[in-house]
């Protein structure tokens, strides 16, 4: 994937978006699927669940907030709570990266003709335009890659013991 480092506001965050979700990906890649299930720290925390929890906040943040989607229309969970971790028996890494893959492109085809200046009311946080929301994202899956790096790494390492 190239990196954008110049050029329209936009097309930089969109990027850097894209750019932090494959390393969310590409580090779970190169798992097994036992070793992805794998639970290393006292939370629900797992390399799968770390990409089910990052496609249920594409979702949130997309798909329940800026469309306002009804429930029944989202595809899959849509809150950043403790169920988004929860990883089911029929769950794979391929599945996993297939729904935060199209949980991402609904949230591209949501927010494609909106301004970065569009704004949603938040129960929280007040008035959010769509560049606060990309931002967060890029914050948000830049720091669950980080937790997936650290988890890979232990993983890999317990390989070789």
């Amino acid at each position: 994937m190239d990196v954008i480092t110049t050029g329209p506001e936009r097309a930089m965050l969109e990027n850097m978006v894209t750019l932090n979700r494959e390393s969310l990906i590409e580090s779970v890649e190169k798992l097994t699927e036992a070793e992805a299930r794998q639970r290393l720290v006292p939370s629900l925390t797992t390399p799968l669940g770390l990409v089910k929890h990052v496609a249920a906040a594409e979702r949130s943040w997309f798909q329940r907030r800026v469309a306002a989607l009804p429930e029944d229309e989202w595809d899959g969970h849509a809150y950043g709570d403790d169920a988004s971790f929860a990883v089911t028996d029929e769950d794979t890494i391929a599945s996993a990266i297939r729904e935060l893959r199209s949980a991402a492109a609904r949230g591209a085809t949501i927010t494609a003709p909106l301004d970065l200046d569009f704004t949603i009311e938040h129960d929280h946080h007040g008035t959010l335009s769509l560049r606060w929301i990309l931002l967060h994202m890029v914050r948000e899956i830049a720091r669950h890659a980080g937790h997936m790096d650290i988890l890979v790494e232990q993983l890999l390492a317990a390989r070789e013991e």
